[in-house]
């Protein structure tokens, strides 16, 4: 469902005036707060300005990652109805995400900045220049500690 053509802020106001008319209190209700956050994000600091996409998207990483963690927390608590309602949230977020990861794509990005940074000698002390690499490649399309624990996987191998 992504867009590449239209900037993310102004496809999420776009699919709000949509949600609204269909009356969709969930979607709505979810770019509504996703809206929020970005304003947030813009008037933070010293200086008001304008989000890149790159920015627009992160905000919308980081709610999806809050009700994802929301949702574990509620199925923990036995709070079933709770937890539905972050996962019905999460599934609107995910039309914003890229395509998310592969178990086996996020191996092979993993090996390859392994073998760029040479950080195979290194072992585990070499994490944090694997991470470095495989940050930026990874940010948004996989979970951050699943790709962490893959990168301690193929050090300790």
């Amino acid at each position: 469902m992504s867009d590449t053509s239209t900037p993310l802020k102004e496809r999420l106001r776009t699919d709000l005036t949509a949600a609204m008319r269909s009356r969709d209190k969930v979607r709505s209700g979810t770019i509504r707060m996703v809206i929020a956050a970005i304003s947030e994000a813009e008037v933070a600091g010293t200086e008001a300005h304008e989000l890149t996409d790159q920015q627009v998207l992160d905000v919308v990483v980081r709610e999806a990652k809050k009700r994802r963690e929301a949702r574990e927390a509620f199925t923990a608590a036995g709070r079933q109805e709770l937890a539905d309602k972050e996962q019905a949230e999460a599934d609107v977020l995910a039309d914003y995400l890229p395509q998310a990861m592969t178990a086996d794509e996020v191996t092979a990005v993993v090996r390859a900045a392994i073998e760029q940074t040479g950080a195979a000698e290194l072992g585990m002390k070499g994490m944090g220049k694997v991470m470095g690499v495989v940050t930026p490649q990874t940010k948004g399309r996989a979970d951050g500690g699943a790709v962490a624990a893959e990168v301690r996987r193929q050090l300790a191998g």
